[in-house]
């Protein structure tokens, strides 16, 4: 009988998102291979293992959309599924590696009788085993669908729809043959590069168009955490790697915190309608001034104002046409801002500023040095060789005394 395993971890809470994924698993499994050896001596001979690792930071986790999500562009979000997430950790595998070792033990021999269950007994325990481990809502329905021949010996695959008004979705799962484990795998699809499918056409570059790294950073105008993360990229990351990377800006404003973070998206697409110079220079404004725009009064009455005043004076900087510009202004039409939120939900984003440096995604402000060892992978899987490592400064001698 084969064993299937699963682990999946959550980053540690003081590590800024950083994995501590591979050094759990790793210590994890060398504690449990004493057990498994044993286990097998014990019954004479050997059950087929399947490890599967699983960790957040192998792709994008969506998430229940979250309530910061403008309600009109939350309606033409599609319901996204629910993370299996256990938080364990070292003293969980000595534990587990106990009961690995009855499961070996039990599992290696000829087979016990099932257990008489009927299939709605089996379907409830199934029901309650995925509500607990989802933690899916009490008002989501969930439909147990028809078993069907898998590519893994000993399981089934077995759909179940999750849904929720006129909105559902199908997870896969597997149960096993004798309706003793649900399991649950997931498949990547390597032709496809992480983050290769976001919408980029028509959006201002900085930097050469013709680079072989892009940066995409889903951006919101009104974040401070957003404005330390573009100081950051200009002007260092962009005069340290010139026309080896460009950069692209994508709409994600945090509506539920950031009361004029939507006027600021919509203004700075007015500017790009006609300019990509003109709508960085507000951009680059915008993440230095956002002072200026909120005020001491916190009126966003007033910071529309602000933020339309800024916009016009960066267009006649630019030369742009005025009447277009003021049309457009008026107008203030969200669509394009509600694509991006949108698109940015279904990559399981949760907060700005979030970048893909050539699909490999990095969450938060993080140092420029982190996000420079991401582009220098990139570069150097496009065959380019990264620019050389700044000098770091040296300590000066005490002097000689006089």
């Amino acid at each position: 009988m084969p064993i299937l395993l699963s682990f999946e971890n959550s980053p540690s809470p003081n590590t800024a998102g950083a994995p501590s994924f591979p050094r759990f698993v790793r210590k994890g499994w060398d504690r449990m291979k004493p057990n498994v050896r044993k286990a097998n001596r014990r019954v004479g001979h050997n059950c087929p293992i399947f490890l599967q690792l699983r960790s957040p930071f192998a792709s994008p986790r969506p998430l229940p959309i979250p309530q910061k999500i403008l309600p009109s562009a939350r309606a033409a979000i599609p319901p996204l599924e629910y993370p299996l997430l256990e938080e364990f950790n070292l003293s969980h595998l000595r534990f587990f590696a106990v009961l690995l070792a009855l499961a070996l033990t039990a599992g290696c021999k000829a087979q016990s009788a099932p257990q008489d269950l009927s299939s709605a007994a089996i379907d409830r325990r199934i029901e309650v085993t995925v509500r607990s481990q989802f933690s899916i809502p009490q008002d989501y329905n969930l439909a147990i669908g028809a078993r069907k021949p898998s590519t893994i010996s000993g399981y089934d695959d077995l759909p179940i729809t999750i849904g929720h008004g006129a909105k559902s979705q199908v997870i896969q799962f597997l149960i096993s043959t004798d309706g003793k484990t649900l399991a649950r795998l997931e498949s990547y699809d390597l032709t496809k590069e992480p983050g290769s499918g976001i919408d980029i056409a028509g959006r201002p570059i900085r930097g050469n168009p013709a680079a072989k790294v892009t940066v995409i950073n889903f951006d919101d105008l009104e974040c401070p955490y957003c404005a330390r993360m573009h100081q950051s990229l200009f002007p260092s990351t962009l005069a340290r790697y010139k026309d080896q990377v460009r950069f692209i800006y994508k709409d994600f404003p945090l509506l539920e915190i950031h009361p004029w973070a939507m006027r600021a998206s919509v203004d700075a697409n007015c500017l790009a309608a006609q300019s990509g110079d003109v709508y960085w220079a507000y951009v680059d404004y915008l993440h230095s001034h956002g002072d200026e725009v909120s005020g001491a009064d916190r009126d966003p009455a007033r910071s529309f104002t602000v933020l339309d005043r800024i916009a016009r004076q960066q267009g006649t900087l630019g030369k742009l046409d005025t009447a277009k510009l003021d049309a457009c202004l008026a107008k203030q039409d969200q669509t394009e801002v509600n694509d991006s939120l949108k698109e940015a939900m279904s990559l399981g984003l949760e907060g700005a500023p979030a970048l893909f440096v050539n699909g490999e995604r990095i969450n938060g402000a993080v140092p420029a040095e982190q996000l420079w060892m991401a582009i220098d992978r990139a570069l150097r899987a496009a065959g380019e060789q990264p620019p050389a490592a700044p000098a770091q400064p040296t300590a000066a001698k005490p002097g000689a005394g006089n």
